[in-house]
């Protein structure tokens, strides 16, 4: 009975993780603008939240794919910095002399558009943890 009400948020929680995910990236872009040949780096946040939701078995958030024991970890979609493929590369326009290939203008509209995406992802959670506290205290 606990996992119908839970369901929703099991699902949510998958998305709060991948745009944290995807705001490290990005902001990684960012901070790599003015280094030479740095690739602007991405993944696609629909593909990688489709494949979480494919395997939100516990078989892909095993021990092993955090460094301590208290850690939370992270979808394997989401592992592509760490040694997978599932990390592509972002849109190129035209490389810079120096061939980076990161567009500060792109790359601060994805960050904005995606923390905008994460707020709004945690506020239905909030919304939905005090909407479930309230029907169990009975208010």
């Amino acid at each position: 009975m606990l996992d119908k009400m839970t369901q929703k948020l099991d699902f949510h929680g998958q998305a709060l993780l991948l745009r944290a995910e995807r705001q490290r990236v990005l902001a990684s872009n960012i901070a790599n603008a003015d280094t030479p040949g740095y690739v602007a780096r991405d993944f696609p946040f629909a593909d990688a939240m489709r494949a979480a939701r494919e395997s939100s078995a516990p078989s892909t958030m095993t021990a092993a794919s955090v460094s301590d024991a208290r850690h939370i970890p992270l979808p394997a979609a989401t592992r592509g910095g760490r040694g997978d493929s599932a990390l592509g590369y972002g849109l190129q326009t035209a490389p810079a002399l120096d061939r980076n290939t990161v567009d500060m203008d792109r790359e601060r509209a994805a960050f904005v558009d995606n923390a905008v995406h994460y707020d709004a992802t945690l506020r239905f959670i909030n919304g939905n943890v005090k909407t479930m506290l309230s029907a169990i205290q009975g208010q």
